[in-house]
């Protein structure tokens, strides 16, 4: 059953579209990445989903119920923001209790468990933590509250390797220990491409790839060979980039790749290689900008 449907949801902020009709389901149980530029809209279109602002047309359910002025439907998400919305002068134990009052799942040996791991101090106060440590604070109460579905935007912001690390083991046995829907905003996109497992691109107010991460990765590919034989093989393909160093030309191709395509490669002596999901997505949203 669909968790989340957005249909033809359009926004726009000071006379510019933000959001163009929008259309998208984020099924349960499934991890998503929302990937996109900055600017492209991204938080925008998670402040509408949790009706932290309104649309200017379209509709936005979950499972089945307007998401706009309904308790009963938002408290089914917990929404990890970059803004901290805690009081300043409330210690981490603090926020813990606050969100069991709204979460009633809220988990909170849990917390104390993730707090003890990600060596946070739960006697300091909000205002007194450091970037990464105000991350790990919303992180700790995403992952403890036991929402259905859980949204990071920007999670791992401040966040050394080793706790990055850590957050994203963390987020996994969560996954795995308890299912639900998971999306994941973040530019950090070579450190979650073995997470997400669907891809949803944003770029100039509208989605421009919503496809499953290893069904869009196995339909892309670079060739790369001489100049004028890889000329001869991109001849009416779908070229996403295109990089040349002297008589060296590599490019990147979103398409199948015949039993034909691989034996012209052969006959040019052209090498095949995979795409990063993170190049892919650069590739994809300059192409759009062109």
């Amino acid at each position: 059953m669909a968790i989340i449907e957005v249909k033809k949801v359009n926004k726009t902020y000071n006379k510019k579209q933000v959001l163009k009709d929008i259309n998208i389901t984020f099924e349960e149980n499934k991890i998503y990445g929302l990937l996109g530029r900055n600017g492209a809209g991204k938080t925008t279109l998670l402040n509408l989903i949790t009706d932290r602002a309104i649309v200017d047309s379209g509709e936005i359910t979950i499972n089945g119920e307007n998401v706009y002025e309904n308790d009963n439907a938002l408290e089914k998400i917990y929404f990890m923001t970059e803004r901290t919305l805690y009081p300043e002068d409330f210690k981490v134990k603090d926020v813990f209790k606050w969100t069991k009052e709204f979460y009633s799942n809220f988990d909170s040996k849990y917390a104390l468990e993730l707090a003890k791991k990600f060596s946070l101090n739960i006697n300091t106060k909000i205002k007194n933590l450091s970037t990464g440590y105000n991350s790990i604070c919303k992180i700790i109460n995403t992952l403890a509250s036991n929402a259905e579905i859980l949204i990071f935007d920007e999670p791992v912001l401040g966040l050394d390797a080793n706790h990055r690390e850590l957050f994203y083991k963390e987020l996994m046995e969560n996954y795995i220990e308890n299912p639900k829907t998971i999306i994941l905003s973040t530019h950090i996109i070579e450190e979650v491409s073995n997470l997400i497992e669907k891809v949803i691109i944003l770029n100039n107010s509208k989605i421009i790839s919503s496809d499953e991460a290893e069904e869009l990765l196995d339909k892309a590919y670079t060739v790369s060979g001489l100049t004028e034989n890889i000329d001869k093989f991109i001849s009416a393909k779908n070229i996403v980039n295109i990089e040349e160093i002297t008589s060296f030309k590599s490019a990147t191709i979103i398409g199948n790749l015949t039993n034909e395509d691989k034996k012209l490669a052969e006959d040019l002596d052209l090498k095949f290689s995979k795409v990063e999901l993170q190049k892919l997505f650069i590739y994809l949203t300059e192409k759009e900008e062109v």
